[in-house]
């Protein structure tokens, strides 16, 4: 465990070096590394005993795979099959085999050459996706290029760990067969998790903690179903790593995505944050002064191969402009499975001590200078590259525009008219019985509570239109509305209000458009009524027209005298007497007179 001193001097760390760097716009991963560097070893040595906090980082990268599997919907792999299959399996094998020839050309065995090639033909999930979040291009056609390559990386990853162990010189029995012992046991345990654990299981014990309704329960729901899974992969003798991704797919199609990527949310940045002030603590900075120029050169070597490989291959690829070399740019770092990697293969004997230690820092390197030659990159080309060549990257993939929270007989209703238009949307309700049942009609449908801040921003609040504010609960309501002015002032919000007194409530939140849920079919009824009773359909139209523009005319005049009880009731009774003068004037086939009083 980590001492309460050493929690202190690791928050105060990441605490002043990502303001630090954010300060100076650049990515806060850098602030974590640079933050383990300063209290390291090799630094100002305020911690020593870096193994242990690595064992609790470790859980960041364990919940990173957990996320990165909830957003392997079945849907989205086959809308981003060519990116993930195509682009990314070309940059891995690309990469992997030209940095694997480099390896063998400067010494290396060949079964150490393949690790070296792989291990450094991957990027940092988290660091890549992270600078460009923050920089606002993921939805670039560069930055979905980069998403989809990082997400073959991922999965590339897990057979990679399953069979690293299979190629020591350590191994009982270095047969041909055991190189597939590793893979068949991934597919069958994976094909066990997810269809016996996910379905039958899992699931419907999530199903029973939802409708407990008691939100730090399902938090702590959620982080079970990653350690429970992380030890049965353990105990088939995989990585923590892959049982988390297993985890992680066999929820993506649920109805729990986003509440449980918003829950884990909070833990995985920090628990990555501290992996990253681990893997700075960990950099063997001696290597700098006893094998500078070696460190350099290997640093520099696999950093330009990337860049050029992923260049070309983004050429090849059909990326637009520019798109190319910024795709080539935003790739060139080592990530964090190389460390892993290297560890596990320094332990297997497939590397030695030394060389393990300079490619880790090697990486390490990279991953501080990756961003920088992004920025420099964007910077030259702004400066130099001419205004007819630069807009290309400008076409973004259009988001969801409208988020509906509350998906009652309301909400339902409008999710039907922009599903018959084609228009997509994203749906939240708090009620699981409610979510099965709705679900159980072939509707997508989410659990969740929208008045949370982090799932509205896993459901895309920041870059969607419109929500549609259907939630029965009329606190839940108000407060989500009260929130979404304050954090996503760009969404418009449609309300339905119960109540006037709803309606208040919401229009106080600052909501324009409030609609009464039952007003609009009352008035309906009300002029079939009139024409059953012999007035024409025109009549009967007019007559509700009339009502209906005099009834908003009071409503914004109540609202503004709710809070004066007298006031409101005076302002309510000559309403109804207007409304009066109103019709009998219309009855005698003259316009009303001023009113009395």
């Amino acid at each position: 465990m980590i001492s309460l001193p050493e929690t202190a001097i690791l928050l105060a760390a990441a605490i002043i070096a990502v303001a630090l760097f954010r300060f100076a716009r650049l990515s806060s991963i850098l602030g974590y590394v640079a933050a383990g560097l300063v209290i390291g070893p090799w630094g100002l040595n305020l911690i020593g005993d870096v193994r242990r906090i690595t064992q609790v980082s470790q859980f960041g990268i364990v919940l990173l795979l957990f996320i990165i599997g909830l957003e392997l919907q079945p849907t989205r792999l086959w809308v981003m099959r060519r990116l993930v299959f195509g682009l990314g399996a070309a940059q891995v094998g690309v990469c992997a085999l030209l940095l694997s020839a480099a390896a063998f050309g400067l010494g290396e065995a060949p079964g150490a050459a393949c690790v070296i090639g792989f291990g450094l033909s991957l990027s940092s999930t988290p660091l890549v996706l992270q600078v460009l979040a923050e920089r606002g291009q993921l939805k670039t056609h560069y930055g979905r290029a980069a998403f989809g390559i990082l997400l073959f990386q991922d999965l590339a990853v897990l057979p990679a760990l399953a069979v690293l162990p299979r190629l020591s010189p350590l191994a009982d029995h270095p047969t041909t067969g055991s190189w597939w012992v590793g893979l068949l046991k991934l597919v069958v345990v994976s094909a066990a998790v997810i269809i016996g654990g996910g379905r039958l299981l899992l699931r419907p014990a999530l199903r029973i903690v939802a409708r407990v309704r008691v939100g730090e329960v399902f938090t702590a729901a959620a982080l079970l179903t990653v350690i429970v899974t992380t030890l049965l992969a353990n105990l088939a003798g995989l990585s923590a790593s892959l049982g988390a991704f297993i985890a992680g797919v066999l929820l993506a199609d649920s109805e729990f995505r986003h509440e449980l990527e918003a829950d884990l949310e909070p833990f995985k940045g920090l628990l990555l944050g501290l992996f990253f002030i681990c893997v700075g603590m960990s950099a063997n900075l001696g290597l700098l002064r006893s094998q500078p120029l070696t460190l350099l050169g290997v640093t520099a070597g696999f950093v330009v191969i990337k860049i050029l490989a992923i260049s070309a291959l983004g050429r090849l690829g059909r990326c637009r402009g520019d798109s190319a070399w910024r795709l080539g740019f935003a790739l060139p770092a080592g990530g964090e499975f190389a460390f892993v990697l290297f560890t596990l293969a320094a332990r297997e004997r497939l590397l030695d001590a030394g060389s393990a230690d300079l490619l880790v820092l090697a990486v390490t390197l990279s991953m501080l200078i990756g961003p920088l030659l992004l920025m420099a990159h964007e910077a030259v080309t702004r400066r130099w590259l001419s205004p007819a060549a630069a807009p290309f990257d400008a076409f973004e993939e259009h988001d969801i525009p409208v988020i509906i929270a509350g998906f009652g007989r309301f909400g339902q209703i409008v999710a039907r008219v922009l599903r018959v238009k084609g228009l997509p949307f994203t749906a939240l309700d708090s009620s699981q019985t409610h979510v099965d049942f709705v679900r159980h009609f072939g509707n997508q449908v989410y659990y969740g509570d929208a008045a949370r801040l982090d799932l509205l921003r896993a459901a895309g609040a920041e870059s969607a239109q419109i929500l549609v504010l259907a939630i029965d609960d009329v606190d839940a309501s108000v407060r989500t509305a009260v929130l979404v002015r304050a954090q996503f002032p760009h969404l418009k919000i449609f309300a339905r209000a119960r109540s006037r007194q709803h309606a208040f409530a919401l229009m106080d939140a600052g909501v324009t458009e409030v609609i009464r849920e039952t007003y609009a079919s009352s008035l309906e009824m009300a002029a079939s009524v009139l024409e059953a009773l012999g007035e024409t359909p025109a009549a009967a139209r007019e007559a509700v027209r009339r009502f209906r523009e005099h009834d908003e005319n009071t409503l914004a005049a109540q609202y503004q005298v709710k809070e004066d009880e007298q006031k409101f009731l005076a302002t309510t009774v000559a309403a109804a007497a207007q409304l009066e003068r109103l019709f009998e004037a219309d009855r005698a086939g003259s316009e009303p007179g001023p009113p009395h009083g």
